[in-house]
């Protein structure tokens, strides 16, 4: 079993960033083909998941991919039941490379209203967490999107990000709420200001022995979120990378001080299918060097 204690203090304060290796189906195709696999190169969803698989485990086993840098790393449902060199993964995380195991729980996006999307529902919700938990993961993810500054949609994405959260921390895991802000709306620091007020409100409800982790788009004031690192029921703020570049999500990321990476497609950027080891090597330990640079500032 996991040693939750442990876990839990490098999620705390330990130096570094988390991964996020945890493209869903919808997504997963661009994924690929950013790593140079394209959809004829795969014929239905099992090539293509078994593709990712082998993208998320080359990624794992690389040689900068250890808690030297990176602390934890966000996994696909997939991703949790399969296995790398005959080990579970989450297994093969924490007992090999020193890196904490979470999971994506969120099962998609509503459509569009109040300028937010909500979360689809989440089916037997119960189930996945004793599963999760049962394979040795700490905490989950779950992720929202807001779109515009509408006070009604803000509200609406925060109170769903933290009735699911109270949600997972009764199954004894620790939920990162992630109530991502797009980057290219137009009325983006407004929305912001909204949400973390928000956001406020609900820690300042929450029982004394639940702590959460928070997942946010780097906001356009840099030092906003630095009261929410702060609160007592916060684990860690990390940082999404939102379609920012690599070098421009670790520059924003650079001014705000109390916030750590937990990036996706900025940690992949220029990784190639056909590259050799070392090249792959290479080109991933540099992304990781950078967003490492950009978190423990």
């Amino acid at each position: 079993m996991a040693n939750t204690d442990a876990q839990r203090t490098q999620m705390k304060s330990g130096k570094g960033f988390i991964a996020a290796l945890d493209q869903s189906g919808g997504s997963t195709p661009k994924a690929l083909s950013l790593y140079g696999v394209e959809p004829s190169d795969y014929s239905g969803d099992a090539e293509m998941f078994k593709a990712m698989h082998d993208m998320r485990a080359r990624i794992i086993l690389a040689d900068d991919f250890t808690a030297d840098k990176v602390i934890g790393a966000i996994l696909f449902e997939r991703t949790m039941n399969e296995t790398i060199n005959d080990t579970p993964v989450a297994q093969l995380l924490w007992e090999g490379r020193g890196v904490v195991p979470f999971l994506k729980i969120d099962k998609g996006l509503a459509d569009q209203a109040d300028g937010v999307q909500m979360m689809n529902p989440i089916p037997d919700l119960g189930a996945l967490l004793s599963e999760a938990k049962s394979k040795g993961i700490f905490g989950t993810k779950e992720r929202s999107v807001i779109h515009d500054a509408n006070p009604k949609g803000i509200a609406d994405v925060v109170a769903q990000q933290f009735d699911v959260g109270n949600t997972v921390a009764a199954a004894g895991l620790v939920p990162i709420i992630e109530p991502e802000v797009n980057i290219h709306s137009e009325s983006k620091a407004e929305a912001e200001d909204l949400l973390e007020a928000e956001i406020k409100r609900h820690l300042d409800g929450l029982a004394e022995d639940v702590h959460v982790m928070l997942k946010l788009t780097i906001p356009d004031q840099a030092g906003l979120y630095d009261g929410l690192a702060d609160h007592p029921r916060v684990l860690r703020v990390v940082a999404l990378s939102g379609g920012y570049s690599t070098a421009d999500a670790c520059e924003k990321l650079g001014r705000n001080h109390k916030m750590i990476a937990s990036f996706s497609r900025a940690l992949t950027e220029g990784l190639n299918v056909k590259m050799s080891d070392a090249d792959f090597n290479a080109a991933l330990g540099k992304n990781i060097d950078a967003i490492y640079a950009a978190s423990v500032v």
